[in-house]
């Protein structure tokens, strides 16, 4: 078990498709729980890092939802793959350094592999937490489906996952969200309190 930072008392790994809204939720909980209790991990992060350095690209460019970061995408998720399988854990392990808050919030948990390292490392303080939206949804908020992207491990690696701990519901309906939200909250604060 290789534990690199302050052992954490909930880790959320947060998985779905491409615009089913992770990050939308992962920053809607940590508003809720607050910067000092909850980080936000983006395992996509030490990987664009990473590939930035390996082949001079603006690091900060990569990051966000632009062009510039589509043109690399199919690229990036090739050169990510060979990485991870020399090294199933190496991303994982990049993200978790210094992380000092109890609660952490893995935004884009991505590939069972991912799971399995955290499993491995931290036990039953995993939980796994689903994102879901429809086409529909996913195309509103601008997905159109890509080959090589859309229908690659990165995108389905845990289509057949089994069961989540969690499964939120991202169709737009801001009031069922908000329920989710509370009860996932609610559920944290909880573990916090007992832990």
């Amino acid at each position: 078990m290789a534990l690199l930072g302050a052992t954490p008392r909930l880790v959320l790994l947060f998985s779905g498709k491409r615009k089913s809204g992770k990050d939308f939720v992962t920053d809607a909980l940590q508003s809720r729980l607050g910067a000092d209790v909850s980080a936000i991990l983006r395992l996509s992060g030490p990987l664009k890092e990473q590939y930035a350095q390996e082949h001079n690209l603006d690091f900060q460019r990569l990051l966000d939802a632009t062009t510039y970061k589509e043109t690399y995408r199919q690229d990036m998720i090739r050169w990510g793959e060979e990485k991870r399988q020399a090294d199933p854990g190496f991303f994982c392990r990049k993200v978790v350094e210094g992380i000092s808050q109890p609660v952490w919030l893995v935004s884009d948990a991505r590939r069972l592999s991912d799971i399995q390292w955290f499993l491995e490392a931290y036990g039953p303080l995993t939980q796994t937490v689903r994102v879901v939206a429809t086409e529909k949804s996913r195309q509103q908020r601008g997905w159109v489906f890509t080959p090589g992207v859309d229908d690659a491990e990165s995108e389905c690696g845990l289509d057949n996952f089994g069961t989540f701990d969690w499964v939120i519901e991202n169709h737009g309906d801001e009031q069922h969200l908000e329920e989710q939200l509370r009860h996932l909250t609610e559920f944290v604060q909880r573990v916090i309190v007992e832990s």
